[in-house]
């Protein structure tokens, strides 16, 4: 396995905590709604935990892993906007994450998906990304 694999396994069981193990601890984190990386795994692991509670439905369609490298493609829901997305992994020399991006559409699905989290990240006393 690799990380990429476990952390799909991770994120198929709802397990954070086993998401969380498969970053770096330096792991920049590059969200469709956000200009500036998010940086940290305490900070990404949080991040992936307001990501859970915001999409519905999140299932992995597709997974293609190259070299360092590792895409999952995903469906899911925030409200009644349908997300079609990838998640983009590259792993470091000791095979965690350490770069990870992700990319969804429609533009209509993203503006709802930051809506969403935006509100998790105030409520949560934080500031989203800018």
């Amino acid at each position: 396995m690799t990380a990429g694999s476990d952390f799909r396994a991770a994120v198929e069981a709802n397990d954070l905590e086993a998401m969380s193990a498969c970053l770096a601890d330096d792991v920049e984190f590059f969200s469709p709604v956000a200009f500036t990386p998010f940086v940290s795994k305490p900070v990404v692991a949080a991040l992936l935990g307001f990501v859970g509670e915001t999409f519905e439905d999140f299932v992995y369609v597709d997974d293609i892993e190259q070299g360092n490298s590792h895409m999952l493609r995903f469906s899911a829901r925030v409200g009644d906007k349908a997300i079609d997305g990838v998640d983009l992994m590259e792993m470091d020399e000791d095979g965690l994450i350490s770069r990870f991006s992700v990319m969804i559409r429609p533009l209509s699905a993203a503006h709802a998906m930051a809506d969403a989290m935006s509100a998790r990240f105030e409520a949560a006393g934080g500031k989203p990304g800018a």
